[in-house]
């Protein structure tokens, strides 16, 4: 299954090097305009990038529908609800034992 993702994920890059290439960007010139460093953006053209750059790189391209398309199909739910919803359980410090002066 890992291979499996790896393939996905270098044709992905490889998606985004083409749609670079027809926008007529340079590395540079896009890494620039997407706020991205020149080695984020190679990094993504070889199928290893973190979501933040390719969020940004495809903005920059003008393909937020692909970004889109990866939304739920109802809006209803956004996973950045979650986090004020999720809180850590209470922790309870230690509690010291005291042995009376009798037990020895």
């Amino acid at each position: 299954m890992a291979n499996h993702d790896e393939e996905r994920a270098i044709s992905l890059g490889e998606s985004i090097r083409s749609l670079r290439i027809q926008r007529r960007f340079t590395q540079s010139e896009l890494a620039e305009h997407a706020n991205v460093s020149l080695g984020a953006l190679k990094n993504l053209e070889k199928g290893r990038a973190s979501i933040a750059t390719l969020v940004r790189v495809i903005h920059a391209l003008g393909h937020d529908a692909w970004l889109e398309s990866l939304a739920p199909a109802s809006n209803s739910f956004n996973p950045l609800d979650l986090i004020g919803q999720r809180r850590p359980a209470p922790s309870r410090a230690p509690q010291r034992v005291r042995h009376s002066k009798n037990e020895s």
